[in-house]
């Protein structure tokens, strides 16, 4: 499917999936996105520890690289896990801007790298973060109890609806460790339920600009 680069309104790229009409992050700000869900009502939580990311659409990397930026401050060991079923390409990635928006040239190469890097090999990109990324689509995912967080950011529900199914979430239920978080920018009705079917505690919270709700779902038994 054909993809563009756009730039939204925090003055961050994206992708758009020209097709679908579809962005790969929020058109109200990227950067914006991906710190409110992933990073204030997800990573945030586990300050000074060491983290097990699995991350649900690696995207643009902005996630990740996010992530490598914000663990510093944290003071955490990211062991960060990426899957995605159809990589971007080289021209597009240097086309986005968030070393730049982010004010972090001085990791462009690590965030070049987050790119580069062979799919499927651990990466080391600093002595505080390894990244694997995994060529896969999400219903072959079959870890047992290995994350502690996950960022679901996958696409839309109108548009692929079986991503946000009881039979992906119970695989994210059973990836997770006990008391695990999954953290993601969506808040419709039929995937809370889904949410809720495989067993987790759910709960509503202020969305992102431009979005009034997100959800973040807990793995208790």
């Amino acid at each position: 499917m054909k993809r563009k680069i756009i730039q939204t309104e925090d003055g961050s790229s994206s992708l758009l999936m020209e097709e679908w009409g579809e962005t790969y992050h929020s058109r109200h700000g990227a950067i914006q996105e991906a710190k409110h869900v992933f990073i204030q009502n997800g990573l945030s939580l586990f300050k000074e520890q060491s983290v097990v990311i699995l991350e649900i659409g690696f995207g643009t990397g902005l996630n990740a690289f996010i992530t490598f930026l914000e663990a510093k401050k944290f003071n955490q060991n990211i062991n960060y896990v990426g899957v995605e079923a159809y990589p971007i390409l080289p021209e597009e990635v240097v086309k986005l801007n968030y070393v730049a928006q982010l004010d972090a040239t001085q990791y462009d190469t690590e965030f070049q790298r987050m790119h580069s890097s062979e799919w499927g090999k651990n990466i080391i990109l600093s002595d505080s973060f390894t990244l694997t990324k995994r060529k896969q689509f999400f219903n072959e995912i079959n870890d047992k109890d290995c994350f502690d967080l996950i960022y679901f950011d996958a696409f839309g529900f109108q548009y692929q609806p079986e991503l946000w199914s009881v039979e992906i979430f119970r695989i994210m239920f059973d990836a997770l460790k006990e008391n695990g978080v999954l953290v993601t920018y969506a808040c419709r009705s039929s995937i809370k339920r889904a949410m809720l079917e495989v067993g987790f505690k759910v709960e509503k919270l202020k969305g992102p600009p431009g979005k009034r709700e997100m959800l973040r779902a807990v793995k208790k038994r």
